[in-house]
């Protein structure tokens, strides 16, 4: 679009009080839930800035989360790419395994103040439901998660931690059966149980503050980058104070506007979201909304969304099931439109192969999600120099994906003929 550009710091100011981001954000929400969202935005002002609730929120980050999670050099990856440096921010050693627990602290300690003390949350592939498990578990509050019937099905290690955690895990059996449809339900039981209940909504969607609020406590994540990364770019030699490259996956795009939004003034590091292209963008089975989306309103908030010509949801596909979404947050189609961050994609076959990848040649597991950006910086770090350098926000590991890649890779989880083997040879060396 003309005139404009991109923004410094100074410059940058969103969303406004009215939650838009250009032309995105804002609050399209049921007049029930209008007064339970001005009590939200009216709780979260308050508590933003306040000593004591940032004091908590820190000591729970440290010593409950166990921040600052590290930046690795994923140092054999770089060598056999024989391009830029590729380094790792590792949140998947978080508590619970990814950077959703950022989050949802901070809004579990706002329903403590707010005297919520029923929690609902939906999830896709189960990490946003485990770690609103866990804090519930911390806190003694109630969790309802409601996960698509679908991802219950590809995601059942998780289902069964939150079930350990003590939450109910509803199994949502409508449209897709995937993430869309578990934040409809979750939306529905708001509805009905406003007065007692409060929502934590896992990415940067819904209607505002919801999208300030999540990219607000996940930017942790790029805010200790900022120390970090002087340290480990001067460990190699290279002249950069901060990497010319920072990526992350994008489906709702927590994880990504957590690292990215800290470095939304520095005008020479290129952000790069990498989108679920699925089977390949010119087909229909992706979860690319920036990429082939348009806008439209979808979950409280106007944003990218996959829609047909009726303006109807499209169905959505991915080999990750954090990604399988037909949306994007309000500020990525922001950061699109003003051209602050590009959006590209990678198919289900470059994520496989990438997490095989990572797996055999840095001894790390990641979610498939993450797997998305590994490849493209994979990629894309042939084309560079040796003296450049990317950072890849690697947003959870992978063991709630093991089952999944088994079955994709034509192995038995399991492993039963072996099994079946040691149970007969360990019954016969029985006295």
């Amino acid at each position: 679009m003309p005139n404009l550009r991109i923004p410094t710091m100074a410059s940058y100011q969103h969303p406004d009080s009215s939650g838009h981001f250009g032309r995105y954000g804002g609050s399209f929400a049921s007049e029930t839930l209008t007064f339970a969202l001005k009590e939200l935005r009216e709780a979260y002002a308050r508590y933003q800035h306040d000593p004591a609730f940032i004091a908590e929120f820190n000591y729970e980050m440290a010593h409950f989360v166990g921040r600052p999670s590290p930046v690795y050099h994923a140092a054999r990856t770089s060598q056999e790419m024989g391009g830029a440096q590729i380094y790792l921010k590792r949140e998947d050693l978080n508590h619970t395994g990814a950077h959703k627990i950022n989050n949802v602290i901070g809004q579990a300690m706002l329903a403590k103040r707010m005297g919520k003390p029923r929690i609902i949350a939906e999830t896709g592939a189960g990490q946003h439901g485990v770690a609103t498990a866990t804090i519930c578990a911390r806190y003694g509050l109630e969790c309802i998660v409601y996960m698509g019937a679908e991802d219950v099905k590809r995601q059942s290690p998780n289902v069964y931690r939150m079930k350990l955690l003590g939450a109910t895990v509803v199994p949502v059996e409508s449209g897709s059966k995937t993430l869309k449809d578990a934040l409809n339900e979750a939306m529905r039981d708001w509805v009905a149980n406003v007065d007692n209940t409060f929502y934590i909504i896992g990415t940067v969607a819904g209607p505002h503050p919801y999208p300030m609020m999540v990219r607000d406590f996940q930017s942790v994540i790029g805010t200790e980058c900022l120390t970090q990364m002087p340290l480990v770019l001067a460990e190699q030699n290279l002249p950069a104070q901060q990497p010319d490259v920072v990526m992350a996956c994008v489906g709702g795009g927590s994880n990504a506007m957590g690292i990215f939004h800290p470095y939304i003034p520095f005008d020479n590091v290129r952000l790069i979201g990498v989108e679920a292209a699925g089977e390949g963008l010119d087909t229909h089975k992706h979860s690319a909304s920036l990429q082939r989306g348009s806008a439209g309103v979808l979950h409280g908030n106007r944003t990218f969304i996959l829609q047909d010509d009726n303006g109807q949801i499209m169905e959505t596909h991915s080999i990750s099931a954090g990604l399988d979404y037909p949306g994007v947050g309000p500020e990525h189609a922001w950061l699109q439109e003003i051209g602050r961050a590009e959006y590209v994609g990678i198919t289900d076959k470059e994520a496989l192969a990438a997490f095989h990848y990572l797996c055999r040649t840095e001894g790390i597991i990641p979610a498939l999600e993450s797997s998305h950006a590994f490849a493209y910086a994979m990629k894309l770090a042939k084309e560079m120099r040796p003296d450049q350098s990317i950072l890849v926000n690697l947003s959870g590991r992978g063991d709630k994906d093991i089952g999944t890649v088994a079955d994709l890779s034509g192995e038995d989880f399991y492993d039963r003929p072996s099994m079946r083997g040691l149970a007969v040879k360990g019954a016969e060396s029985k006295p």
